[in-house]
């Protein structure tokens, strides 16, 4: 599943690195910090290799 906006695949870069052990999980907050626990290194790993380029920053609730 690709992420849908460019904060959503920001915070799953973060919350992959701290998976990874380079960067202390302590230093994540909101959304990473939740899928830093609640995500699988792969399901990060797809989100976080989504392209920014044409993705809204944030995405609208609907």
């Amino acid at each position: 599943m690709p992420a849908k906006s460019a904060a959503q695949q920001k915070a799953a870069g973060a919350a992959l690195s701290a998976k990874r052990g380079d960067q202390p999980t302590s230093k994540l907050t909101g959304a990473s910090k939740e899928m830093a626990s609640s995500m699988t290194e792969a399901q990060l790993e797809e989100l976080a290799s989504t392209k920014r380029k044409g993705k809204p920053e944030h995405k609208r609730g609907d």
